[in-house]
């Protein structure tokens, strides 16, 4: 029996319901305790470590590992998640950023950081989801906790343009893949509120045509930084706003920097 596997999610998945799949395509473990080191969001792609048996004792010490991310953010909108599964805003700028500036952005977010949690995460304030203060608008009774969060390196590799036309078909494919959880700790957003989520984004298609800026990075970082929350800081430090369009995790594993060298040992690494 293996101690470990690498699965890829799939947009729109959870993590328990990637392992389920695998499970009944590898019958052998189907009875067999299993664990995720490492969540995905739900909109987010890529990469799921998956501990087996007793190996899930040791599951704290996979949490730790640091993390490779492919990351599309588009400039000019923003969400109250962060990503495309959020009640939509758009400004009425058109920010056409250089290379350049794009590589100053990401230069400021290298190193660690002390930052407050996503209003919409997992992280618990008084035995509550923040998601779930988020969604009974109690934010304003808490305070939310911070954590440290690790950039390793940001790489840009490219800086493009999206018309809005293209980009509501992307989204319209993307939302189609948004879960559904049958959970009642998660009644209020048992739906993602995806029909206020599609007519938000509906606000922003129905203006006339125009072009979003579109950063593809690559993205090393420690364990437990938020994807979502570094697009809408690149954003802020190119004067607008943004959004995670996507979100796809490649690598698992220790990353080290030594001199002008970085690499990877204990990597894992998507088939």
């Amino acid at each position: 029996m293996q101690k470990y596997v690498v699965l890829n999610k799939k947009i729109g998945q959870t993590p328990l319901e990637t392992i389920q799949a695998w499970k009944m395509s590898n019958p052998t473990y189907i009875d067999t305790p299993a664990t995720y080191a490492g969540r995905l969001d739900p909109m987010a792609s890529g990469l799921l470590l998956v501990l087996f048996g007793d190996e899930c004792k040791k599951k704290d010490a996979y949490l730790g590992l640091d993390k490779e991310y492919e990351v599309e953010i588009v400039l000019d909108l923003s969400s109250d998640t962060g990503d495309v599964l959020g009640l939509i805003s758009e400004t009425d700028t058109y920010t056409t950023p250089s290379s350049v500036e794009v590589q100053a952005s990401c230069a400021k977010e290298i190193g660690a950081h002390t930052l407050p949690y996503p209003s919409y995460s997992s992280k618990t304030v008084d035995g509550v989801p923040l998601f779930l203060h988020a969604l009974r608008d109690t934010l304003n009774t808490i305070d939310i906790p911070t954590h440290t969060e690790t950039i390793h390196s940001i790489k840009l590799k490219s800086v493009s343009t999206i018309s809005s036309v293209d980009l509501h078909k992307r989204i319209k494919e993307i939302l189609t893949a948004a879960p559904h959880s049958d959970e009642p700790s998660k009644e209020l957003g048992a739906d993602f509120r995806i029909h206020a989520v599609r007519n938000s984004w509906g606000t922003v298609f129905v203006k006339p045509e125009r072009s979003f800026t579109v950063i593809h990075l690559r993205v090393v970082c420690g364990s437990g930084a938020y994807m979502r929350t570094l697009a809408e800081r690149i954003g802020t430090s190119l004067g607008t706003h943004a959004l995670a369009l996507s979100i796809h995790r490649t690598s698992v594993g220790i990353y080290k920097k030594i001199g002008p060298l970085a690499f990877w040992t204990k990597n894992f690494k998507l088939p």
